[in-house]
């Protein structure tokens, strides 16, 4: 008899629920959160498993992997398409929801999420670890200079050591400022020295991997958003072709369709908020800061000119990701004026 599985995690305990080919209970409990107590669980309640679904979540991969390394036939779901199905439960539980992940990967009912190998995971932690520490780093110096000018001093301009020695110089004779701005300083300084350490294993990393480096050529495309892509996109082979890099990343447009009904909106946000972001500044630096001519900035300026900057970047942005993959599968350096890029849409504006 054929037995399928689901695991509903949280931090401590999972909710197993098994069921066979008809769907029927045939065991249901909760184990610790531990590849070894659920692969024991498994091998006792289901000795016939064909698969066992597990949703996207913090813990997933490591469950994931953890049980795939010990033989068992692991399916990750999109948290997203699960939720459709748990929703119609009467009573929301962990029970009820692994009856539900159960009952999807018995029926076939799901759409199966990809899961990530340790390298890109590592590789994802360190980018995101970066930016949550510049983002610590600009909200410290921004609340420095927002005490400042509570007692009307100012720090304007600058960065690191600039900005250092300007709030050093306005604290000057004002020791009662200075008592609230130091340890905010103190702070920053520490932030900004903790970044630098990321950045150096950052910039190792790259320089290590060839794919980073391929994906520099492109213009625009610096260190962090050359890991940021090879960590998210982890392989150019999980999409067949390039342009669906875009809706991958939340890149195009949202569209709601109904009868007479069809409206679109703005693009869709999903997937890395961390690596949209990064195409975006991509995009605005291959726009404003890049000197040297190429197809793709030539288009990205004719649609500045026809839709504004902002609605410009984003489509310059979804095109930088399209670019990267072609560039990563094809194993070629980004070539400006490569005739397959962006030409028939130059001709066409032009037009």
């Amino acid at each position: 008899m054929a037995h399928y599985a689901g695991l509903d995690i949280s931090d401590k305990d999972t909710a197993i629920h098994v069921v066979d080919d008809n769907g029927k209970l045939v065991w249901r409990g909760k184990r610790a959160s531990e590849p070894e107590v659920l692969a024991a669980a498994l091998r006792r309640h289901a000795p016939e498993l064909v698969r066992v679904g597990l949703e996207t979540g913090q813990l997933a991969p490591w469950l994931y992997h953890s049980l795939k390394d010990l033989g068992f036939p692991v399916i990750c779901l999109d948290a997203r398409h699960a939720r459709v199905a748990t929703a119609l439960q009467r009573n929301k539980t962990d029970a009820h929801d692994a009856e539900t992940l159960a009952q999807l990967v018995r029926t076939g009912w799901y759409r199966e999420a990809r899961v990530k190998g340790w390298a890109a995971h590592a590789m994802r932690r360190l980018v995101g670890a970066r930016s949550q520490l510049v983002g610590i780093s600009i909200d410290l110096s921004n609340q420095i200079r927002s005490t400042l000018k509570t007692f009307g001093l100012r720090a304007t301009g600058g960065a690191g050591r600039v900005f250092e020695a300007k709030v050093r110089i306005a604290l000057e004779g004002r020791p009662e400022v200075a008592g609230v701005v130091e340890p905010l300083l103190a702070a920053w300084r520490a932030v900004r020295d903790q970044i630098a350490v990321l950045d150096r294993k950052l910039m190792a990393a790259v320089k290590a991997d060839p794919t980073c480096r391929l994906l520099m050529t492109c213009p625009g495309v610096g260190v962090v958003v050359a890991a940021s892509f090879s960590a998210t996109v982890e392989a150019p082979a999980h999409f067949r072709h390039s342009r669906s890099i875009g809706a991958y990343l939340g890149l195009t447009p949202r569209r709601n369709q109904s009868g007479e009904i069809d409206h679109s909106a703005g693009v869709s946000k999903r997937g890395d908020r961390l690596l949209r972001s990064y195409l975006f500044e991509a995009a605005a630096s291959l726009l404003v800061r890049v000197q040297s001519s190429s197809a793709l900035k030539t288009w990205g300026l004719a649609l500045v000119q026809r839709l504004g900057f902002k609605r410009a970047a984003v489509a310059v942005a979804r095109k930088i990701g399209v670019v990267l993959h072609a560039m990563w599968k094809s194993n070629q350096p980004f070539e400006a004026w490569c005739r397959a890029t962006i030409n028939v849409r130059i001709r066409r504006q032009s037009g």
